[in-house]
């Protein structure tokens, strides 16, 4: 048994890695700048899990998403591994203390959001470590063409040369051919290395379904297909209602949002995994890290407004290679909205501009202060006071983002946090004069472990039970001990985050770029276009549309998507109809024809031209002009 096989079974009771984890391991084990395009599902973590515990010294772990950042870290101290996370949100010394693990061998694995990367301390302190590798996540955001680029990453790049021969692993589950080049030039790849694992689902089925009444097609739909459900909706009131309705009708179903207390989330999840719950209705926030192979169903209410997106929720279903079904519920409001989100997403650059020296008087920050300060920041607060639409604010902060002017944090959700720094024989001292404290910090000391070496998540309501009190009386005595400077006591926070970039800028000064903004909405419009594409064209195979839109070529058609089975009712095979279908397009792209001169053209028997031919005028393909004769109307 090799080393990264025995890593594999010792931490996580595997022999086998899946199809394209092992080659990504032993890329970038070699030394090789590498990235790996996997989809969702396809255990991208392991890629550099495995080759960083081979190796001595720390590997540094580049995501945006904190949420995700936090579950690894504690899956990985569930395995025993050391691993630790800064973002924002942290305070100054909570930032210090876990770099300064890094730095004497207490941390294997520090996940960092990309803004961190380039302050002066993590750069400052970076130079002590020793650092094995640098892996990237969700590394399409390092690429202008990206669907969610982010300023932030740029800033890996440069962190390269303080670390000249460590190698990267790029990681991401969705990108266009143009964004796997974009990324391997913005990371500095010394030279072209992708591993690429197909994003065929052989086992999962694409259906869109019109309907103008998606409450009675869901519930339809749920009664058909058993097993457990994800149902994707576009905003967190949805989320409830929706449920409701499920309940109603006797389906066992749960809401989820990003806005609901973490140990609100944790119960729902837990049900959800376990199968106490069959279907959880919620936004897009959940999804990620999540690994439950046996779903059957994923349903969108809405549709997303990028295939990126939608695939990625998509492929939740079915991981566990049996049948499974990904269902997009469409009506022409849903075309209307997509076009809409367009302006919504790109407010004018005045909207703009009137938003960041709003938020500048809001923060009572004057013009050319502010560069690296973090603010807590109460969008309804916000909107009320300058009567400003929420989307309309929450766009143009993405736009500030992309710009380099500032960073938004969506809301957080950050559990309190205890450090103990007082020595061990002064706390000994420290109990024996203040006997009221004894127990409570027994308590402390009996249910964490690290207190003294890091800053560890604790939870005031479990404390609370353990000596049945309330939570207000725990809070007391952390804060009484924290005035005492026993420990440092951070209590929950939950609330979007406001960074400057730069200094505050006087507007007249702020520079939208035709990158930036133009070209981005221009591209934004391509991939609402091609959403709009996949719910309304009804004769090209999903799962082909899918893949060509990722760059995948010479696709077959999948068989399974309701489009296939809309085929297979012509009585032809696929392969067969394919065929007639190109021949017709060939000829019908260049002349029109009557259907007995196609038929001369083409050497294929009458019966199965009129069944091909039936089936693409059916589907507004192809048509008769004034003339009586057949011509191509659309791809």
């Amino acid at each position: 048994m090799d080393i990264f096989h025995h890593i594999l079974k010792q931490y996580w009771g595997y022999s086998e890695f899946r199809p394209l984890q092992e080659d990504i391991i032993r890329s970038v084990a070699s030394g090789k700048d590498t990235l790996g395009l996997m989809p969702t599902g396809g255990g991208k973590s392991l890629t550099f899990q495995v080759p960083a515990l081979s190796k001595e010294g720390v590997c540094l772990v580049i995501t945006p998403l904190i949420a995700l950042m936090k579950d690894q870290v504690a899956n990985l101290r569930e395995r025993g591994v050391k691993a630790s996370a800064i973002h924002s949100g942290m305070t100054r010394d909570e930032i210090n203390v876990t770099l300064d693990n890094c730095i004497f061998g207490g941390v294997k694995f520090l996940y960092l959001s990309p803004e961190r990367i380039g302050t002066e301390m993590f750069q400052g302190k970076l130079s002590q470590m020793q650092v094995s590798l640098l892996a990237i996540d969700e590394a399409h955001c390092i690429s202008q063409w990206g669907y969610d680029f982010r300023p932030s990453y740029l800033k890996v790049a440069e962190i390269r040369d303080l670390l000249p021969n460590v190698p990267v692993l790029a990681l991401t589950a969705t990108a266009t051919p143009e964004v796997v080049k974009d990324i391997q030039d913005k990371l500095r790849f010394d030279g072209g290395n992708l591993f690429e694992k197909s994003f065929k689902r052989d086992n999962l089925s694409y259906v869109v379904r019109y309907s103008e009444d998606k409450e009675e097609q869901l519930l339809s739909v749920l009664q058909k297909v058993r097993g457990s459900a994800v149902v994707y909706v576009r905003s967190r009131k949805k989320t409830k209602e929706y449920a409701d309705i499920l309940l109603k009708n006797g389906i066992s179903a749960s809401s989820f949002h990003a806005g609901m207390p973490q140990e609100i989330k944790d119960e729902r999840q837990k049900k959800w995994t376990d199968g106490d719950v069959r279907v959880m209705v919620s936004t897009n926030a959940f999804g990620m890290g999540i690994d439950k192979p046996d779903v059957r169903l994923v349903v969108h209410m809405d549709a997303p407004d990028s295939l990126e997106a939608y695939f990625q929720e998509a492929g939740r279903a079915g991981r566990d290679e049996k049948k499974a079904y990904a269902l997009l519920l469409w009506s022409n409001n849903d075309k209307a909205r997509l076009k809409r989100s367009v302006s919504l997403s790109f407010p004018d650059r005045e909207t703009i501009l009137r938003v960041y020296d709003a938020l500048g008087n809001f923060l009572q920050l004057p013009v050319g202060s502010g560069f690296g300060m973090v603010y807590d920041f109460d969008m309804g607060l916000f909107c009320s006071t300058y009567k400003m639409n929420v989307m309309t604010v929450f766009n143009s902060l993405k736009i500030l983002q992309r710009a380099g002017y500032v960073e938004f944090t969506e809301e957080l959700n950050l559990a309190s946090k205890v450090h103990f720094i007082m020595r061990r024989d002064e706390l000994y001292k420290f109990q024996v004069a203040n006997e009221a404290f004894d127990a409570f910090i027994k308590l402390l000391l009996r249910s964490y472990t690290g207190l003294f070496t890091e800053y560890v998540a604790v939870n005031e309501q479990i404390l609370a039970k353990r000596i049945n009190k309330n939570r207000k009386v725990v809070y007391d005595y952390l804060l009484t001990l924290s005035k005492h400077k026993v420990i440092k006591y951070i209590p929950q926070r939950k609330t979007p985050l406001i960074t400057y970039t730069t200094s505050r800028e006087d507007s007249k000064y702020i520079e939208l770029r035709k990158e930036i903004y133009q070209h981005r909405k221009e591209k934004y419009e391509s991939r609402v276009q091609s959403v709009i594409d996949y719910g309304t064209i009804g004769h090209v195979c999903r799962s082909k549309l899918l893949l060509s839109y990722f760059g995948q070529k010479d696709l077959e058609n999948c068989g399974v998507c309701d489009v296939c089975q809309d085929m297979k009712k012509t009585d032809l095979s696929l392969k067969t109809f394919d065929e007639i279908q190109d021949l017709i397009k060939k000829e019908l792209k260049t002349t029109e024809h009557t259907f007995e001169k196609l038929q001369s053209k083409l050497s294929v028997s009458e019966d199965d031209l009129k069944k091909v031919v039936r089936w693409l005028e059916e589907y507004e393909v192809i048509g008769e002009n004034e003339n009586g004769q057949l011509e191509w109307w659309r791809d």
